[in-house]
């Protein structure tokens, strides 16, 4: 039986494909952008190698090693404005990026260089790579190891030689030293002298307070100088350890070649991992690779957050959505069953519902707003005025910090709260409670053992679209707790352990401030690449944890609805 086209679009079936297009191209560009943002994000960790070559500009030639990160072809017009010579007849020409390192041995780690200039291109095995603590990556030939400024071992040639590898085992053995020191130091500085600190500072606001209630109690202060003579005195001891480390971790050092053929001098202090990225086969690039991508999972930045790792960030980020989350519930929730439940349907509870509405739309740099003026300046103020004026003028409450931040967000996500959970309230049948009535149950047992646990599942829907928009938020946060560092987590071993007055680190804040704030544009860029597919990422897990929780709850109530 043959069908006439108005008969065809009659039937509807070219709006169902229209709509399966439409969905499929939808899927093939949400997972292309992920894709790429992936690809150009995680390829950063991967070990590439280190070329090495004769630049020549006019009569000027010179070594340049480094990694090739990019190549681009730029129009002919452009590089004669630029002063570079193009034959004629050539419309465009291909230049690369090369990241050379060595920031503190010359002008800038990464430079464009003309590809049709380099020549004698190499890739030597003896080409060290070193990741610093500060100045970025070091690119040079090994050369020398001393100890104390007196030379251990040297080597001066440039072939691949068992006397080479002799000296690169010695830099390793030496390197790992080091780095057994540097955990020895962070545990004494961020730990234990983080954790004496910090009860220095409550012993001296209790003895602040004291003062202010014009106490007398004499045993009191002398309890307090008791316990600071205490801490004082493993303060000193910490001290002496931490002098005696330094000393050891500042014993060795290192000598390099580098591309202009000078020698400089490194301390090992200073460096994180050193590798030979031309020497290493695949296996041992993966193991690399893992080792940088966990690094940058559980690790602190550093190097003005373009190095390292963004533990702190992620920590922050799922933190706040927590609190967020158990703060959001209960109020929308409760707000949704008054309005649904028990608020007499009129006028009033019409521009309530309107209200609500009207309130997901408002920007979120407006609840940021109202987040600094009423809950950082206003209830914080008062806050440190009646329960911290010890501590004044420095403020405790009265500044951004977590607690804030997730109340601003829970603001910000409660009408969507509201309106999932008042949806869920309205799809349960009328004779459900009915019955639940007849069987002799009051309204609110009905409420609580029926109608609630039967609306659930809504009330997961609006908690999964809280979490979807809070997480990803950076405006309001910038007004209320959100730092570019945070020198410390807000859950910690010193009580009360959870520090809801302190500033914290969040993903979002983390993306914008590398790729925006960032003082080395180059270097920062893949790590804007990898955080936007981490908060993706970190995203997702929250809202599939949510949907598994939803569906749980739809599992267990399927019956009642039956």
């Amino acid at each position: 039986m043959r069908y006439s086209v108005s008969e065809w679009t009659k039937s509807g079936s070219p709006w169902v494909w229209l709509n399966a297009g439409a969905v499929a191209i939808c899927v093939i560009m949400v997972v292309g952008l992920l894709g790429l943002i992936a690809v150009r994000g995680l390829a950063h960790f991967w070990p590439a190698d280190v070329i090495q070559a004769t630049y020549t500009q006019g009569e000027q030639s010179r070594r340049i090693m480094g990694e090739m990160v990019q190549q681009e072809m730029v129009p002919a017009e452009q590089l004669r404005g630029a002063g570079v010579e193009v034959p004629e007849g050539v419309e465009a020409m291909r230049r690369d990026l090369l990241k050379v390192g060595n920031r503190d041995f010359g002008s800038a780690d990464f430079v464009w260089a003309m590809d049709h200039l380099i020549t004698d291109k190499t890739y030597p095995e003896m080409i060290m790579a070193a990741e610093r603590l500060e100045w970025g990556n070091f690119y040079g030939y090994l050369r020398e190891i001393r100890e104390n400024g007196e030379t251990v071992t040297r080597y001066e040639g440039h072939a691949k030689s068992d006397e080479y590898l002799n000296l690169w085992a010695t830099f390793q053995d030496r390197l790992d030293r080091v780095l057994e020191i540097r955990e020895q130091i962070l545990e004494i500085e961020k730990h234990k002298i983080g954790s004496i600190n910090y009860e220095l500072e409550r012993l001296r606001l209790k003895e602040r307070s004291l003062e202010l209630k014009q106490s007398t109690d004499a045993q009191a202060y002398a309890d307090i100088e008791a316990r600071r003579a205490e801490l004082n005195a493993d303060y000193e001891v910490l001290q002496q350890d931490l002098i005696d480390l330094y000393t050891q971790i500042n014993r060795d050092s290192f000598v390099a070649e580098i591309a202009d053929g000078r020698e400089v001098e490194i301390s090992l202090a200073k460096v994180v991992r050193a590798f030979l990225p031309n020497n290493m086969g695949t296996g041992d690039k993966l193991m690399h690779y893992a080792a940088k991508l966990w690094e940058f999972l559980s690790d602190e930045p550093r190097e003005a957050n373009t190095e390292g790792g963004i533990f702190p960030a992620i920590f922050g980020t799922v933190m706040m959505v927590i609190l967020m989350s158990v703060l959001v519930t209960p109020f929308g929730v409760i707000a949704a069953v008054y309005l649904r439940e028990y608020a007499k349907q009129g006028f009033v509870t019409r521009l309530i519902r309107i209200a609500v509405n009207n309130l997901a739309g408002v920007p979120s740099i407006v609840y940021g707003v109202f987040g600094l003026g009423f809950f950082v300046y206003f209830l914080g103020g008062t806050i440190d005025d009646l329960f911290f004026p010890e501590a004044k003028p420095a403020p405790t409450f009265g500044t951004g910090g977590l607690m804030w931040a997730s109340i601003t967000l829970a603001l910000l996500t409660v009408p969507v709260v509201i309106v999932a959970t008042e949806e869920g309230l309205a799809r349960i049948p009328r004779s459900v409670r009915e019955g639940s009535l007849a069987l002799g149950a009051t309204k609110f047992e009905t409420l609580m053992k029926v109608v609630l646990p039967m609306a659930s599942p809504a009330m997961m829907t609006g908690v999964i679209l809280a979490i979807a928009r809070a997480a990803g938020e950076v405006a309001p946060l910038m007004l209320v707790g959100v730092v570019k560092l945070a020198p410390s987590l807000p859950l910690d071993g010193n009580y009360p352990f959870l520090h809801l007055d302190q500033k914290f680190m969040h993903l979002g804040f983390h993306i914008y401030d590398v790729g925006f704030q960032s003082p080395n544009v180059e270097a920062a860029r893949p790590l804007v690449y990898a955080t936007a597919f981490l908060l993706v990422v970190v995203i997702a897990l929250l809202n599939f944890s949510a949907i598994a929780i939803r569906n749980h709850l739809r599992e267990k109530y399927k019956a009642l609805e039956m």
